[in-house]
Parts: structure tokens; C-alpha cells; sequence
């Protein structure tokens, strides 16, 4: 399992928002987790991408008991072994394609040569090759995405997570971004976590599961 987390438990204040949340994934495996709003489903994904700690449980990603590693272990995990991709792209608008993608590699301690060549790559796959000098602006919604999505690959990670990857965009870019993942799946082994409200998306993956007051229920 690249995932297997037990017993999560998160609570904010008085309000209880994780329940005991056992959850596993296999490699190459893409999952999506479905749920209302308040349902819980962000804190979990901030939970199993190391960016939010559990009150109670275990927590193991890529075989690594990431709950027992220091601050500073914790955030180069996370800039190797686990990419993010959300609903807002958040590229930085000063920078290019290529350079937006290069920025985690140089993070990673990879040379220039290295992270341009990995860049260019994903950023081919992508079908973006004629666009990566382009800055964010001028790049549609779309190609933003694929560039945020490259950008969450290019230090190759064990697990890629995605929080309403398609939610901003219209129906025919969505549908697009959708068959990306599975995609990337079929050339890399990519393994995916998804977060989203989107039943096509959720139809699309090997499992479905559902949120409902922090806890997996049967839908």
C-alpha cells in the first residue's frame, strides 16, 4: 500500500471532523472521495498530504511513518514523494510554463539542467510544448491546470493529491483534465488521491468513496 492510514482522528475546538478514518491505496491506484461540504473530506486530504496533523491515528505514505519524522524531514518528504494539484493553479504570475514547473526541482536540490529537461518533458506530455514560454496570463484556464498539474509531477512523486482539480472549468476543459489523470496513470503508475463534487469523476475511478460527519459511510 503507498497509503495506509488508521484511526485519524481531527478535531477543531469542540467540533469533532475526523472520526476514526481508516483509509489505504495501492500503487498505480486512482480514488476519489466524495461528500458535502463540511463532510470532512479537505481535512483528510490535508492530513494524508502531510500538510495537517492528526490528533489521533497513524499515517503511513511510501513506507515512510511520516507522524514520527521532524519538521524539517517532513517538509523535504513532501517536496519528493507527494504532489498537489487544487482547484485554483496557483502559478506564480511573474514566471513561464517551463519555470513554473521547475520551481519544486530546485526546491529538491536538482540542477537547472536536471529540472529543465523533466519540465520540458511533463510539459510535452501535456501537450503544451509550444506554450512554455508563456506566462499564466496568457495561457487559458485549461493550460494553467496541465501546467499546476506538471508542476505537482516533475519531482516524480509517490502520490499525487487533487482537491477539486476541475471544479473552475467548463465542461469540455473538465472532461479534458479528467482523462489526464487517468492518463498519467497509464505512462507513469501514477497513484491519485481526488477530492471532488464531480459524480463523472468520481464514475471514472477504481473506487469511489463517500463522506458523510467525518466518517466513510456506504452511498
Amino acid at each position: 500500500m503507498i497509503i495506509k492510514a488508521e484511526g485519524i482522528r481531527k478535531s477543531f475546538g469542540d467540533l469533532p471532523v475526523l472520526k476514526g478514518i481508516d483509509f489505504n491505496v495501492a500503487e498505480s491506484e486512482v480514488v476519489s472521495i466524495m461528500g458535502a461540504s463540511g463532510a470532512g473530506k479537505s481535512t483528510l486530504l490535508q492530513i494524508l498530504g502531510t500538510l495537517s496533523t492528526p490528533d489521533e491515528g497513524s499515517l503511513i505514505i511510501d513506507g515512510t511513518d511520516v507522524l514520527n519524522l521532524s519538521s524539517k524531514d517532513l517538509s523535504a518528504f513532501r517536496n519528493r514523494r507527494i504532489g498537489f494539484v487544487f482547484q485554483f493553479h496557483h502559478l506564480l504570475p511573474e514566471f513561464n510554463a517551463l519555470e513554473n514547473v521547475m520551481i519544486p526541482a530546485f526546491i529538491a536540490g536538482r540542477s537547472d539542467k536536471d529540472a529543465k529537461a523533466e519540465a520540458v518533458r511533463l510539459l510535452n506530455d501535456m501537450g503544451l510544448g509550444q506554450r512554455m514560454d508563456h506566462k499564466p496570463s496568457e495561457l487559458s484556464g485549461g493550460e494553467q491546470q496541465r501546467v499546476a498539474i506538471a508542476r505537482a509531477l516533475v519531482n516524480r512523486p509517490a502520490i499525487l493529491f487533487a482537491d477539486e482539480p476541475s471544479g473552475n472549468l467548463d465542461t469540455k476543459t473538465k472532461a479534458e483534465i479528467h482523462q489526464l489523470f487517468f492518463d498519467l496513470r497509464d505512462s507513469y503508475g501514477q497513484t491519485t488521491v481526488i477530492v471532488t463534487h464531480d459524480p463523472e469523476l468520481a464514475a471514472m475511478c477504481d473506487r469511489s468513496l463517500f463522506m458523510r460527519d467525518g466518517l466513510f459511510v456506504d452511498e
